[in-house]
């Protein structure tokens, strides 16, 4: 007799999800038909990270180009998103990232940072957006727009804003990661893992994490601004220095 099959996590539940759904043009399509011309798709990344931005992507996709393999950024190796970036980026109509800092997210929260965040991407298009097709979330701008649930894995315009914004936010934190070595952020992108959280106890947070989520306004070190690179004798970035995170 076999042992019961263990219940899921609901990570793992909701990945289990997002393999079944194919990603496809038929909401682009629709909206094509209705005479919009520039139909964008906007998503974001590291919602759930404790440190970095939460950065969003907005994509026009060309209706007379197909780029094959476009899905949900989290089903997608790091090789793979890479190749689907470098597409994206040569054959959309229209695209473009934007970031909200870990400061502005303390401040506003990171549903408020999120929305602004791809809020930001939209209003960088060019030419604009004149429809949007948004991953889960409506949007404070005076667009037509259509929230979708799994929007990322339904929607082939979503998906791409999903590969943009996390190659994006990769390269934004392995470029942070030898100033903070401690926190294994090359390997974590800043998200809650065992060694992340088991440094955050050791040295507390660095300037760049996100004060208000739990994990890290619970470590028992407070936050030094500065000392913990200069401890460390790495180089400072310029744009921290200047105050400017991406």
């Amino acid at each position: 007799m076999s042992a019961p099959e263990k219940p899921l996590s609901a990570s793992a539940a909701k990945l289990r999800l997002l393999k079944k759904l194919h990603c496809t043009l038929r909401f682009e399509k629709k909206v094509w038909q209705l005479g919009a011309r520039f139909v964008a798709g906007v998503d974001e990344v590291g919602r759930g990270s404790l440190f970095g931005p939460v950065v969003a992507a907005a994509v026009i996709l060309d209706p007379a180009y197909r780029i094959r393999g476009l899905r949900d950024s989290k089903l997608l190796p790091a090789e793979r998103r890479e190749i689907l970036a470098e597409r994206i980026r040569e054959h959309a109509v229209a695209w473009a990232i934007a970031a909200v800092d870990a400061a502005r997210i303390d401040q506003i929260n990171i549903y408020q940072a999120s929305r602004l965040a791809m809020r930001d991407a939209v209003l960088s298009l060019n030419p604009g957006a004149d429809h949007l097709l948004v991953d889960a979330l409506r949007l404070d701008c005076n667009l037509p727009q259509q929230p979708i649930i799994h929007g990322d894995a339904l929607s082939a315009s979503i998906a791409a804003a999903s590969i943009l914004a996390k190659v994006e936010r990769d390269r934004m934190i392995v470029e942070w990661a030898p100033v903070f070595p401690a926190y294994g952020l090359a390997s974590n992108k800043g998200y809650s893992t065992p060694r992340h959280l088991a440094a955050l106890r050791e040295h507390g947070p660095s300037p760049l994490h996100r004060q208000s989520f739990a994990p890290v306004w619970n470590a028992p070190v407070p936050q030094d601004v500065l000392a913990f690179m200069l401890e460390e004798g790495e180089e400072i970035p310029e744009s921290f220095v200047s105050g400017q995170t991406a």
